[in-house]
């Protein structure tokens, strides 16, 4: 009896949580005192407990009503903030914020070294508290890389991936094996049960694509319980992709266009189709590196990337207002003064992406520009921490086991110095990320009974 429970255990049980079990300590944690925010937009618990146990949260509530293990390792989280990991629902792995991407794949000599570059990034997201990343566009050699990530090998979070996007236009400056290039709504039902088989999470597809394409693409997926998510600025693509039933639209509303019809935007609110904005990648992060270009040389990169990488990234920099991803950043900005509310003030149903690392986009700070931008535009920070946790979780698939600190649920927790629903901005402060009951820390966190448990950055 005792063979035949632990092959169903083996079975029932993700390889990855197995693998994930290594990092943990093996007593309880319980993190004591810190104001919770557990991911609902609701009051914060003040002077709070939260215990977890072998990768699971057992015990959440204010300090008063929980029972604290006698054998539990006690992580003090006085003046500081203990809330969900963040979730990024639009990122890449495979980049570091260079300036150019035709140099960048240039650099890489394509995807040769690419093995060495999805570290940096990974590391860069965990330590800006990010447990969990969307990757929507990538070859499939990410799925190797996920494995080490599973494995404990490397700091990283938790990967939903999208493989290889598709679309009827080959982008210029990137390996093939970045995109499908289809030429009919045939070829891409075709191509989409290709990706699902080969290991997509979800589909991405890019532009250029007809209704007829959306459709085909958007029944395949379905067909395999598998999402679509659809890269999309232009009005007549949304309206396509819409009109076929695709599940998430990323980059509509980041303002790079002007306004959308009110009709429009009406309509995907009232729809509850879910909107990714990835509103600062340029937007916001372009005036902010002219006003601070210090941010670019940042220590933390000099410490996380290999010589010749760091050479290459700071190189990327100079005469940023030239560089090809801003070539229009004027007239973008100039828009995003009447656009990039739109979706906010009409009450769409927001989740958060970044599309970090784009150029001067790096990981380590997009999850908190971003939500800095989302702020500015219209939502509270509790709207925008809930999005970037729950909502996110909601729109993943995964919000049985992420996105919110519930008894029950994966430890995935940040603990973050100060208090961001006064100011967005201290998410830029994360001392401790917890992924998985694994905990990991900051230099700056680095003291007490965190150093006895953990791993540093």
């Amino acid at each position: 009896m005792k063979i035949l429970l632990s092959i169903v255990i083996a079975f029932i049980i993700p390889q990855w949580l197995i693998a994930q079990a290594s990092l943990r300590p093996d007593v309880p944690v319980a993190i004591v005192g810190g104001m919770l925010l557990d991911g609902y937009e609701a009051e914060p618990i003040h002077n709070s407990v939260v215990v977890f146990e072998d990768g699971r949260i057992t015990a959440v509530g204010p300090r008063h009503a929980i029972a604290i293990p006698s054998k539990a390792v006690i992580l003090d989280a006085g003046g500081r903030t203990v809330m969900p990991g963040l979730i990024d629902a639009h990122m890449h792995i495979d980049l570091i914020g260079h300036g150019e991407y035709d140099d960048y794949y240039a650099f890489l000599n394509e995807m040769e070294r690419l093995p060495e570059a999805m570290p940096i990034a990974a590391k860069q997201m965990m330590r800006g508290g990010v447990t969990s990343g969307l990757d929507l566009g990538a070859p499939f050699q990410i799925l190797d890389f996920r494995e080490r990530i599973r494995k404990g090998e490397i700091p990283g979070p938790r990967l939903t991936v999208s493989g290889p996007w598709i679309t009827r236009v080959e982008m210029a400056g990137i390996p093939d094996a970045y995109e499908v290039v289809i030429s009919s709504s045939e070829e891409a039902a075709q191509r989409t049960r290709e990706l699902i088989a080969a290991g997509s999470d979800v589909i991405k597809t890019w532009v250029g694509l007809t209704e007829a394409d959306y459709r085909a693409i958007v029944t395949a997926a379905h067909a395999e319980g598998v999402k679509v998510h659809a890269h999309l600025y232009d009005p007549d693509a949304i309206r396509a992709a819409i009109n076929a039933g695709v599940d998430v639209l990323q980059h509509v509303g980041s303002a790079r266009n002007p306004p959308y019809e009110d009709a429009l935007v009406s309509e995907i609110a009232h729809k509850g189709i879910p909107i990714v904005q990835t509103i600062s990648h340029r937007i916001w992060v372009y005036p902010a590196t002219v006003e601070f270009p210090e941010r670019l040389y940042d220590p933390v990169y000099k410490k996380d990337m290999p010589a010749d990488f760091y050479a290459e990234f700071i190189k990327s920099f100079e005469d940023i207002h030239q560089l090809s991803y801003f070539n229009d950043i004027g007239r973008e900005i100039r828009n995003a003064e009447q656009s990039a509310s739109q979706f906010i003030d009409a009450g769409a149903y927001m989740g958060v992406g970044t599309d970090a690392a784009s150029p001067l986009n790096m990981h380590n700070e997009a999850m908190w520009r971003e939500m800095s931008a989302l702020v500015e535009s219209g939502m509270t920070p509790i709207q925008v921490i809930s999005a970037a946790t729950k909502t996110n979780a909601e729109i993943l698939g995964q919000i049985d086991e992420l996105g919110t600190i519930e008894v029950g649920k994966l430890a995935d927790i940040i603990i973050v110095d100060g208090n961001p629903l006064q100011n967005i901005e201290v998410l830029d402060y994360v001392d401790i990320v917890i992924k998985d009951g694994g905990v990991w820390y900051s230099e700056r966190a680095a003291s007490g009974p965190v150093t006895e448990i953990g791993h540093s950055f």
